[in-house]
């Protein structure tokens, strides 16, 4: 027998988190776990700290309750192994490293140390799979808003980046830097810079990134002047990677350090989290430098 500490978040999963989390009584019915909402503690670096030496951490929730807990861990070592139970919706981080949904708690150390930083006005944080601004973006705010107006309905956010793709989203002339090169793309649907491979429920714009890679680079995916018929029919090859055959349209740029800025404001989605009237971001891999 063993004791379990699980974190959950309830807001993970279109509010399901608890739920789920409450799944693994059936995983482990000869344990003891108590449960304590990730939500409603003020200092969680303490809490975690104070956990008995003997007593195991789970964080149990989506890409976005695993990016709140490293931020709000602030940091990029770990005196205690930490377990990870995926019980969210899309779960890109569980499926990048190809282990289907169900898969009971296991040891993730190895993949928050040392996270990439991102950089807006004067926010820092660490991301676990991706950032970006483009129909990406567009279409996780375009989903909070609806939630916001209808929270029993589900969100489809097929039907938005169609919606997108069709007109809702125009895109920006960006500019980016990878290690000091500057490059100017118009008309670009969007431009991720992932830390793994995927994001968004199962995209995958970046099929060559390793997230264990001891380089510890990141890879940028820029979609860039394509009629919108054109992305349209692309949008689907995104899914397995197969959208950087198009080498005309699709350019993946790989580095330590990057900038990318936009002619006005815009959403930016973090692991999934939107934060609104942003212009510039820089993400660095470089957790030395002062970003």
């Amino acid at each position: 027998m063993a004791d379990y500490c699980v974190l959950y978040n309830p807001k993970a999963s279109h509010g399901k988190g608890k739920a789920n989390a409450f799944a693994l009584l059936d995983m482990f019915p000869k344990d003891t776990l108590r449960y304590a909402d990730l939500t409603q503690i003020d200092d969680l670096a303490a809490f975690v700290d104070a956990l008995p030496a003997d007593e195991r951490l789970i964080v149990a929730g989506g890409d976005g309750t695993l990016s709140r807990f490293v931020n709000r861990m602030n940091r990029d070592r770990f005196d205690r192994d930490i377990y990870y139970y995926a019980a969210g919706t899309g779960n890109d981080f569980l499926h990048d490293l190809e282990m289907p949904t169900g898969t009971k708690p296991f040891i993730i150390n190895r993949y928050l140390e040392e996270l990439p930083r991102i950089r807006f006005g004067e926010t820092t944080m660490r991301f676990i799979n991706g950032v970006g601004q483009g129909i990406d973006s567009y279409v996780i705010h375009q989903g909070d808003l609806g939630r916001e107006k209808n929270p029993d309905k589900k969100t489809n956010y097929t039907a938005i980046a169609i919606k997108g793709l069709l007109g809702g989203y125009k895109p920006v002339k960006m500019t980016v830097t990878v290690d000091g090169v500057e490059k100017v793309y118009n008309k670009v649907w969007m431009a991720p810079t992932m830390k793994g491979r995927l994001f968004g429920g199962g995209m995958m714009p970046t099929p060559d990134q390793d997230r264990t890679d001891p380089k510890k680079t990141v890879s940028v995916c820029v979609v860039h002047e394509l009629s919108a018929f054109r992305t349209l029919c692309i949008f689907p090859t995104i899914f397995k990677g197969e959208h950087v055959k198009v080498t005309d349209n699709v350019e993946i740029l790989e580095g330590s350090e990057v900038t990318v800025k936009i002619e006005q404001p815009a959403p930016l989605q973090i692991d999934g989290e939107t934060y609104l009237g942003v212009t510039e971001y820089t993400v660095t891999t470089n957790v030395t430098a002062n970003v």
